[in-house]
């Protein structure tokens, strides 16, 4: 193991690095193409995003009014909700990544049956105005929204916080169906043979509670906005520290609004 300091000194200077690393992502340039930019060896740019994009993962996320919290753990954000009466929204979004090589025994983990290609899951946590509050409990593509709920102890914190409330889509129905006095999803269609005025009152509840769940749609959105979350092209052993430093930097945006 090298000691701290030990091997050879930076081509770019730290606020170039931090530049280079924030275009690979906004972008998902090539880091040889940054590097002709700089006129430096592509291992340079390589190492430059390998050190600077853990430490904007490990930033955390912003809220609104408070630029001395920085909120990192779900614990964080259930306790935030909690304190200063947040209702919570909760969604999940994938996005596409590289098919594993054959012969793989987890080959097939990361084939998603919505978009029916190889992608990760995220889980993604806004307030009422679509700001971004926290994202993680990333998984393969197959895995259902409900798993991660569950592997990630998001029912367990809403025993912790009863006052805790929060809109989600019908992916996590059954988290409605175990807290239906904190957790709102949208109601159930009615049978087929349902009189009109039961399919009418339907439309209404599932177009009210769909227009106050959007907004975390919209935030899934702003994240995608950058070019690594649309197709992600890198190794799939750094999607996680990925998106959660651009979700963090939209965060700081949001946190504006």
């Amino acid at each position: 193991m090298r000691t701290p300091g030990a091997g050879p000194d930076h081509d770019l200077p730290f606020t170039d690095r931090v530049i280079v690393t924030l275009v690979h992502l906004r972008f998902q340039l090539p880091h040889a193409a940054l590097a002709g930019l700089y006129q430096v060896d592509r291992s340079t740019v390589t190492r430059a995003v390998r050190e600077v994009r853990p430490l904007l993962a490990a930033r955390g996320f912003a809220v609104p009014g408070r630029p001395d919290l920085r909120l990192r753990t779900l614990a964080d954000v259930f306790a935030y909700a909690a304190a200063h009466g947040v209702e919570l929204r909760i969604d999940g979004t994938e996005v596409q990544v590289r098919r594993p090589r054959a012969n793989k025994p987890d080959r097939r983990a990361f084939i998603s049956g919505k978009k029916k290609t190889n992608t990760k899951k995220a889980t993604v946590v806004t307030d009422g105005g679509g700001r971004t509050l926290w994202a993680g409990a990333f998984r393969p593509g197959r895995m259902h929204d409900q798993t991660a709920l569950r592997t990630e102890g998001i029912a367990d914190l809403f025993e912790q916080f009863p006052q805790v409330k929060a809109k989600v889509d019908a992916g996590y129905r059954g988290l409605a169906k175990q807290f239906p006095d904190q957790v709102q999803a949208p109601p159930l269609k009615p049978k087929k043979d349902a009189p009109p005025e039961e399919t009418a009152t339907w439309n209404e509840h599932r177009h009210r509670q769909s227009s106050q769940r959007i907004c975390v749609e919209h935030a899934n959105a702003e994240h995608k906005q950058w070019r690594a979350l649309q197709r992600y092209l890198g190794r799939r052993e750094d999607f996680d520290e990925t998106y959660t430093a651009i979700a963090g930097l939209v965060s700081d945006r949001a946190a504006e609004r």
